[in-house]
């Protein structure tokens, strides 16, 4: 009797662990289902076997294009950003042990959205040679790339992560506080491009608008790559600092205690959870609240450890955005509701729900 009462926390375990994973399998069963019905509906309705033959190869014409040309880069871009912006709000909010932490929460999200249109306006990223506030001659900084608006983004998002890291390590301001200078930041970067819009051209101001949707139909392969190759990396490196979270989780004294090198990691993972953030907002515009959405659903299902949150966190995001730009493609028609629009809907009622129970404490 004293054996199996010893051996009984280590089955619980051990059969707690087995559901999560059959919840991972459920989770993905459930994304690979969205994939079909996302490629099956639109405008252009296709059958199950149409899809089939298509990824075989064997279909020509309006098919072919609608599946690989218009269809299945939106949802490969959807997934992709759906995981990336899932994983930053995991980072975030672990590194800064702040629940309500995620890139559009700290004003990370509208400082890549500044940069971008500090480089749309003011540099003519994209080929625009007139402006108001650039000389008709000067096309020494005229950057024919879109990579040019990424750099610009990312810039803007590293001047918000280090404003946020700046106040958390030299200020020591609690984690309510923190929350409230990134909404500060946020309404700083927005004023600012508000302000660039003002100066723009008719042309430029469009761009800068259309851009600022959140919106997963823009992006090419090649850019979709771009982002699939970052978020890969940054899952890479949290997956190999899951335990480390973990030791932060406990709090900073106990994760030395264990050798933990805490600067160093949050840093680190700073900076990657703001590459991807960066990234995502360069090529699909801001889409709100998916990275604070995502992790608080993962901890509601599987908890708070970071070996079974983040794989479930990302294939969540992952869900949650398709779904989103899914619903609105099916719903409008034509495919023109922006999907940041949505995800605003799903993640505004949580944010005030947080509030009202008292979990940002």
């Amino acid at each position: 009797m004293d054996i199996e009462l010893s051996h009984s926390p280590a089955l619980s375990h051990r059969v707690l662990f087995r559901k999560k994973i059959l919840l991972l399998f459920f989770l993905f069963i459930l994304l690979g289902t969205l994939i079909l019905f996302a490629i099956a509906v639109g405008s252009y309705d296709l059958s199950i076997v149409s899809i089939i033959r298509a990824f075989l190869g064997q279909s020509e014409g309006p098919i072919h294009t609608v599946v690989w040309n218009i269809r299945l880069p939106r949802i490969v871009a959807a997934i992709v950003a759906g995981w990336g912006l899932a994983l930053s709000g995991i980072a975030f909010q672990s590194l800064l042990k702040n629940p309500l932490a995620s890139p559009s929460t700290l004003g990370i999200s509208q400082g890549a959205a500044f940069g971008a249109a500090f480089a749309v306006v003011a540099l003519g990223a994209g080929g625009m040679q007139g402006g108001a506030l650039r000389m008709q001659g000067s096309s020494s900084l005229n950057i024919y790339s879109i990579y040019a608006v990424t750099f610009f983004a990312f810039a803007g998002a590293m001047a918000a992560t280090s404003v946020i890291l700046a106040l958390a390590r030299v200020k020591k301001m609690s984690p309510e506080a923190i929350i409230l200078a990134g909404v500060a930041l946020s309404s700083l970067f927005v004023s600012g491009t508000i302000l660039l819009q003002y100066f723009a051209s008719e042309v430029e101001l469009a761009a800068v608008v259309f851009w600022a949707f959140g919106d997963v139909a823009r992006p090419t392969w090649k850019e979709i790559a771009v982002v699939a190759a970052a978020a890969f990396l940054s899952t890479l490196y949290f997956v190999l600092n899951q335990w480390n979270l973990n030791a932060l989780s406990a709090g900073e004294d106990v994760a030395k205690g264990l050798g933990v090198e805490t600067e160093k990691i949050r840093v680190l993972g700073l900076l990657m959870a703001t590459l991807i953030a960066a990234l995502i907002t360069c090529f699909h515009g801001v889409i709100a609240f998916l990275g604070l959405l995502a992790p608080h659903i993962g901890r509601r299902l599987v908890g708070s450890d970071h070996r079974v949150l983040i794989p479930h966190t990302c294939v969540i995001g992952a869900v949650l955005l398709l779904a989103a730009d899914t619903i609105g493609r099916y719903v409008v028609g034509s495919g023109t509701l922006p999907v940041g629009v949505l995800t605003s809907f799903m993640g505004a009622p949580l944010f005030l729900y947080l509030l009202l129970r008292g979990s940002a404490a």
